[in-house]
């Protein structure tokens, strides 16, 4: 008896495991068919980045994308408290910042409230300095700017956490789909603006 439930525990964490992996498996390959669907968009890759529209900046004066004309722009989309994948991705726009703000990168963290009621902005400046996010934030306290880049042209888009990187002429040029911005997809995001950082001097 004692040799069959510790058979019936090995298979029940064999299986556990087993569904595990292919949640995960599965999990994948759904950010990669969002991922492929998002860059295969011809109304959002390769267009031209829309002007933003907020009103609030934390961490900088205001700015526009016509006067960033000449950098290399990565603006990612956050909320909080709570969002498991801002804190997840938060290190990793910390680090791109750092490594190359004095070579033609801006990041821009735009923060979107997923809460009814006017947004307060110390809290989110709050949020903000927990994250480690020292680089310039911008508050689209009603979506605007959200909608014009993404939602207006991809409405079923599951996150609206999402990335994008446009080049020195103002070009959306890589879109990641949101949610977490794992290791290797930080890697492979370094790289695509190591080669728009090296296509032109600022």
């Amino acid at each position: 008896m004692g040799r069959t439930r510790r058979n019936l525990r090995v298979w029940l964490a064999s299986a556990s495991l087993l569904a595990s992996a292919s949640l995960i498996v599965a999990w994948g390959v759904m950010r990669s068919a969002i991922a492929g669907e998002l860059n295969a968009k011809e109304s959002l890759l390769g267009a031209l980045a829309p002007e933003w529209e907020v009103g609030t900046w934390i961490n900088s004066r205001p700015l526009t994308l016509k006067e960033l004309h000449g950098k290399v722009v990565l603006i990612r989309w956050w909320t909080g408290p709570g969002c498991p994948y801002c804190s997840a991705s938060a290190p990793i726009l910390r680090e791109l910042d750092k490594r190359y703000r004095k070579t033609g990168l801006v990041v821009i963290g735009f923060y979107h409230p997923k809460s009814e009621g006017p947004v307060n902005g110390s809290a989110v400046g709050e949020l903000a300095k927990n994250l480690g996010m020292d680089f310039p934030i911008a508050v689209d306290a009603e979506w605007k700017t959200l909608n014009r880049y993404l939602l207006d042209q991809f409405p079923d888009a599951p996150f609206t956490s999402v990335s994008f990187l446009i080049d020195r002429e103002g070009i959306i040029r890589y879109i990641h789909p949101g949610g977490t911005i794992t290791d290797a997809e930080g890697k492979d995001l370094e790289n695509r603006l190591l080669l728009l950082i090296g296509s032109s001097k600022s």
